[in-house]
This record gives structure tokens, C-alpha cells and sequence, in this order.
């Protein structure tokens, strides 16, 4: 099975997390597919905290992949995002 779910990085204490396509049997931070965006939590000021790539989410999501409750909450504030910065 196909998964889009957060895969870690960053320092201790300063999260930083990359929305990957992996195979669900692959560890948080193993083996990815493709790599679709990412998300800052602690990112302040200018600095851009969440970018999706909404043809590649639509496509994977269109073959099957199973988006993690996480990245579901994602995408829907980066929807609601989208129109004010357009």
C-alpha cells in the first residue's frame, strides 16, 4: 500500500517535515518514493511554512496512495491558503 504521510528532519527542537509518497511498510524517515512538498511548523516571519504540489498529490492520490490524517489536514489549509495569495 501507498502512503503520503510527514517524514522528519530538522534539528532537535526545530522541526522541519517533508511530504513524501513512500510504501507504507518503509520506515517514517526511510525510503521514499517522491517527494511532494514540506512543512515548517516553526517558521516565522516571510518565511514560507507549507508548500504542496497540488498535480503530483492529485496524482498519486488518483492511483490509489492513502494521505495520512495529517497531510489531509494539510492540504485542506493549504486549499484554503491557495485563494488569498492568488
Amino acid at each position: 500500500m501507498v502512503v503520503i504521510r510527514l517524514s522528519r528532519g530538522g534539528a532537535k527542537a526545530r522541526p522541519f517535515f517533508n511530504i513524501v509518497v513512500a510504501n507504507k511498510s518503509e520506515r517514517r524517515d526511510g525510503r521514499f518514493i517522491e517527494r511532494i512538498g514540506f512543512y515548517n511548523p516553526s517558521a516565522s516571519g516571510g518565511e514560507e511554512s507549507l508548500r504542496i504540489a497540488q498535480d503530483r498529490l492529485s496524482h498519486w492520490v488518483g492511483v490509489g496512495a492513502q494521505p495520512s490524517p495529517t497531510v489531509q489536514r494539510l492540504v485542506k489549509q493549504a486549499a484554503k491558503a491557495a485563494p488569498a495569495t492568488a
